[in-house]
């Protein structure tokens, strides 16, 4: 079973320099993401950055996640 701490982990490893926490039960997870690489991209364009960090393991290990996606600046605001 995955774990918060590996998702998170895995999201980390596709961005530069990104801020993930994740909250889960293993099967479904919760997402807060900030990256500089999300500047100047729409919602879908984010989450399939993420996706692509996650690769095949979207399919077979994770089977629920729901994301926030923001920029620092937007963080910042929230």
């Amino acid at each position: 079973m995955v774990t918060p701490e590996q998702l998170k982990n895995w999201i980390e490893t596709g961005f530069e320099s990104a801020d993930v926490s994740v909250e889960g039960d293993g099967h479904h997870f919760e997402a807060i993401i900030i990256a500089n690489e999300f500047e100047g991209k729409s919602r879908i364009q984010r989450h399939q950055l993420v996706y692509a960090a996650l690769g095949d393991k979207m399919k077979a290990e994770v089977h629920a996640l729901s994301m926030k996606t923001l920029t620092p600046s937007e963080a910042q605001t929230d």
